[in-house]
């Protein structure tokens, strides 16, 4: 697959690699992993999305590799990126995730995951 983080998450053209519903299943199942998911009750993720359409895509199969390695996902909606990080903070979830490309064109969008204190992954996670 090679490397998929950039500066600020994952981000590209929508329905292109890796902006894919596939890659973001993959990326669920990995996430759900490297966050030691432990079923039902156990592991909390916070998702969060602008309101971009392909927005809608990504977030069920992001949702679906998270639950299918037993992550309990907490879906808000269209929120600003800040609230994520605030959520995924207060809710004590485990992860955050952002599904937006930010001020990119429309047709972009990206995949931004927050540790437990809201905060951005560190390098070495996202490896």
């Amino acid at each position: 697959m090679g490397k998929l983080f950039g500066t600020d998450g994952i981000r590209g053209t929508a329905n292109v690699y890796p902006i894919t519903a596939e890659v973001a299943m993959k990326l669920g199942k990995a996430i759900a992993a490297v966050f030691g998911a432990k079923g039902q009750g156990g592991t909390r993720v916070i998702i969060g999305k602008d309101t971009r359409l392909s927005g809608y895509m990504l977030e069920t199969a992001l949702t679906s590799g998270l639950i299918s390695m037993g992550m309990d996902v907490y879906l808000v909606g269209p929120v600003p990126t800040p609230a994520v990080a605030h959520l995924t903070k207060s809710m004590i979830a485990d992860v955050g995730i952002m599904i937006t490309a930010s001020h990119n064109p429309a047709e972009d969008n990206g995949l931004k995951i927050f540790d437990g204190s809201g905060y951005k992954l560190p390098d070495d996670v996202e490896g």
